[in-house]
């Protein structure tokens, strides 16, 4: 299977469509689903199956996702890409994981965030890129600042973790702002 692939000093950022994991659901074995989308456990497997059976799109195309692969290794370390990407609207909300605590702390993330925002500024041409990050989230919180993210504010009991409320922090960067950044 081909991916449109992108790349940065240490990784290939592989871009999968919700067309290509319905395929990837209906023609491999869960073992090897896990591998290619760096999955670390198999309730996180289930997740993504369930996603697909559920329909992973609309008809405004709200997922573009790419697998983080080191070059290196040809290992699949994580994922980051767009959700909730409104095309009429030029915006998109950015998500990023790393399958390993060990690929953690050594800036593939910040790497592969820089990609996919340039991507989604240049390629998907969206006007505005937001991120909502739980306030413990150190690390997502220092990438967001690496790029000049604004913080527009709290949104309290966003989401369910555990049966437990928590917050999130919106950040947004606009096309304009994100102009030149490296």
């Amino acid at each position: 299977m081909e991916f449109e692939t992108l790349q940065t000093d240490r990784l290939f950022l592989k871009k999968i469509t919700p067309e290509v994991l319905s395929h990837l659901f209906q023609n491999y074995k869960d073992e090897e689903i896990m591998t290619v989308l760096g999955l670390s456990n198999y309730d996180e497997f289930i997740k993504e199956r369930d996603k697909s059976r559920g329909g992973y799109t609309t008809y405004d195309r709200t997922i573009l996702s790419f697998l983080l692969v080191l070059k290196s290794t040809n290992e699949t370390i994580g994922r980051c890409g767009f959700h909730n990407w409104y095309a009429q609207h030029h915006r998109a909300e950015i998500g990023y994981a790393l399958a390993k605590e060990e690929f953690k702390r050594k800036g593939y993330m910040r790497e592969a965030v820089h990609a996919v925002l340039k991507y989604g500024f240049e390629v998907m041409h969206l006007n505005r890129v937001e991120a909502y990050i739980g306030p413990g989230n150190i690390a997502s919180l220092r990438i967001v600042a690496k790029y000049g993210f604004t913080q527009e504010g709290v949104l309290r009991q966003h989401y369910a973790v555990g049966g437990e409320f928590q917050d999130s922090i919106i950040f947004s960067l606009l096309k304009n702002e994100f102009a030149g950044k490296e």
